[in-house]
């Protein structure tokens, strides 16, 4: 007895031990990246279109116009935000939302969905759960996508804005992302200058390059390169072109003037002698002339 108890329980292990790993279906996926401050994942499942025909009205197809889809597969797309976002016009809290979609020949509708426990779940869908309903407008590509795929695209030049994309088949729909990070540069600006002298210099050229108060951040700059290096004459130049937009012209050529010095007597000048000698033919164009003096 206790040997076929011994020889049952090596046939388990045994049988345990030889199990196949096949490659999955819909194998699984993620896209991420930082969209401003603000980290933006996607966690996914890729189906195959394997001849199939995808979008289309009428029960031909995989995914018929008008139902309510997982977009995916197995347990549906997770978008992942990690600060508040604005998609759709509303204010979304930081989080995970399960991507829902109902495509349309014309219009999608795109639903952010609360509750993850839903999964692929489409029969428990409750609408009141909608975190966010929007619709987008599909578009027809050419390049035929076999797999499914999601993507983070987009993103613009100020880091404010983002696309979220789907595609499958011949069609991709995109709905925007909308974040705001000044808020929390701000935030780390009051917090990191009290610290650090030298976050001074960072608080300086953001506000220059963000059109916020100059006053403050020429006191920054000054600040900062007392503080600081006081050879860095990257930073130096940087004053010179906040006193520039100031208005202060002869303040803004003689800082100029010193950058420029101390880039000549650097071992590598990284360009801003070139760039001094501009910012001040620059300056003196602009500077208002002075009237000459009648004679008596």
């Amino acid at each position: 007895m206790k040997k076929m108890l011994t020889l049952l329980l090596l046939v388990v292990f045994v049988a345990v031990e030889a199990q196949i790993q096949t490659p999955a279906a819909s194998p699984a996926a993620s896209v991420s990246t930082t969209v401003g401050l603000t980290d933006v994942k996607i966690n996914y499942a890729r189906p195959k279109t394997k001849g199939r025909k995808i979008f289309g009205e009428g029960g031909d197809f995989l995914v018929p116009y008008g139902q309510l889809w997982r977009t995916g597969a197995n347990a549906g797309t997770v978008i992942s935000f990690g600060d508040e976002v604005t998609v759709g016009g509303k204010k979304l809290a930081k989080g995970d939302y399960l991507l829902l979609t109902i495509p349309g020949a014309s219009e999608w509708t795109v639903i952010l969905y609360s509750d993850q426990s839903m999964g692929g779940n489409t029969a428990a869908y409750d609408q009141s759960k909608d975190a966010v309903r929007l619709t987008a407008k599909p578009a027809k590509i050419a390049d035929r996508v076999e797999t499914f795929t999601a993507n983070i695209s987009d993103i613009s030049d100020d880091n404010t804005t983002a696309n979220i994309e789907v595609a499958w088949e011949n069609t991709s729909v995109k709905f925007g992302i909308t974040v705001d990070y000044d808020g929390k540069v701000m935030k780390a600006i009051e917090a990191g200058t009290r610290v650090n002298p030298n976050n001074y210099i960072a608080a300086a050229n953001y506000y220059f390059e963000n059109g916020k108060d100059l006053k403050k951040a020429l006191e920054w700059i000054t600040i900062g390169i007392e503080t600081g290096n006081q050879n860095a004459f990257w930073n130096i130049h940087t004053k010179a072109k906040i006193q520039h937009a100031l208005g202060d012209y002869a303040g803004a050529l003689a800082t100029a003037q010193q950058s420029r010095d101390k880039a000549k007597a650097a071992p590598s000048d990284f360009g801003y002698v070139k760039l001094n000698e501009d910012l001040m033919a620059k300056i003196s164009a602009e500077m208002p002339k002075t009237p000459a003096k009648k004679k008596k």
